[in-house]
């Protein structure tokens, strides 16, 4: 069986921006959901590692070296036969089960745009199996496949926006899209007619909470997530610890000041979804 990246070995990227790329064969492409995740039947996920590099990202932690970890953000593994280990569903189509799309990843890193390994799995699972899908991604990528998405039955796009401010967004997520990127696209997701939900996990300083809540009611998407950001637990990616808590001490980012604009989300958006209760399949 031909794999999706049958091109001449040599002339595949090696990087992307500050990323280094890999091609890797996989063991599986769909995992037994668990932790957070486990009210899902699978988690699945494109690539390991992301360019993206969010430099609080739980996803590192779980890397398989202290190299990784420490690099997170600067690496890439491409499962190259991502497609040809979810085909072989097909003798039992996945039409029953709930599936998270991406865990450990985002779907729509920047060289997605590239390889279209996410869209190749997409179509895969709208043709021949038809899951309970929930697609979480901060990228602006996402909207190239609103053709696919519509093929659906049952689907969710998560866009997490973490924070209102470029300033924050620069210290905490350098490598990502910015804030208004990121809300144009849900917004042409969910005009499109496809299901919709921001994600504000976790919530990071916010410079105008009434403000901040008041645009995201206007995008006229009826789902929205928040958690809180735990700064107290330490955990940043190396190099970035010192910036991103001074950050956090400069705009008095304490659970109290968290609680604080919590309650102005909820004032404007009664319906919000709190942490992990709000990512239950639908």
């Amino acid at each position: 069986m031909t794999d999706l990246f049958s091109n001449i070995e040599d002339d595949r990227r090696t990087s992307v921006g500050k990323s280094e790329v890999e091609y890797k064969i996989a063991s599986s492409i769909l995992t037994k959901a668990s932790g957070f995740m486990e009210t899902y039947d699978f988690t699945l996920n494109p690539y390991s590692g992301c360019s993206f590099g969010c430099t609080y990202c739980y996803a590192a932690f779980f890397s398989r070296t202290e190299e990784q970890r420490k690099n997170w953000g600067y690496w890439i593994q491409v499962k190259e036969n991502a497609l040809q280990l979810l085909m072989k569903f097909r003798k039992k189509p996945l039409h029953d089960k709930t599936i998270y799309m991406s865990s450990v990843t985002d779907p729509y890193q920047p060289i997605e745009r590239e390889l279209k390994l996410t869209r190749s799995l997409l179509r895969e699972l709208a043709d021949f199996h038809q899951p309970r899908l929930v697609i979480q991604t901060r990228s602006p990528i996402v909207t190239r496949d609103i053709d696919l998405f519509k093929q659906f039955k049952v689907i969710q796009v998560n866009m997490t926006i973490t924070t209102d401010s470029e300033n924050v967004r620069k210290v905490f997520e350098p490598l990502c899209p910015s804030n208004a990127s990121r809300m144009k696209a849900i917004k042409e997701v969910n005009d499109a007619g496809v299901n919709t939900c921001i994600t504000m996990t976790p919530l990071l300083p916010i410079e105008d909470a009434e403000s901040f809540a008041i645009n995201l009611k206007e995008t006229g998407i009826k789902k929205f997530i928040v958690q809180p950001f735990h700064s107290d637990r330490g955990k940043f990616i190396a190099g970035t610890r010192d910036s991103a808590m001074k950050l956090i001490k400069d705009m008095n980012w304490t659970n109290e000041k968290y609680k604080e604009v919590e309650s102005i989300l909820i004032k404007h958006i009664p319906e919000i979804g709190i942490g992990k209760e709000g990512f239950k399949p639908i």
